[in-house]
């Protein structure tokens, strides 16, 4: 990848520091950690990548109930949360 442009970003002293002993523990610079950071939140991703991400979500093959089931399952009864 070329790097050609050039940004300046300024971290409270306590973001930087965190920021830096993170690169340093995955053996990359800072400003590499960012960059990840930055293309895994806001990557620029072809029409292409993105139909098949849904695809492969598409073709999971998870157990799903019926939504009245589901909610009943995951949410606790109201005798349930008293003590």
């Amino acid at each position: 990848m070329e790097l050609s442009k050039k940004t300046t970003i300024l971290f409270p002293p306590n973001l930087h520091d965190h920021l830096v002993q993170l690169a340093q523990r995955m053996g990359v610079s800072l400003g590499e950690l960012v960059r990840r950071a930055c293309e895994a939140q806001y990557g620029i991703l072809s029409e292409e990548e993105r139909v098949k991400a849904v695809a492969e979500l598409a073709s999971l093959a998870l157990p799903v109930g019926e939504t009245g089931t589901m909610k009943r399952e995951s949410t606790a009864e109201p005798d349930e949360l008293l003590p």
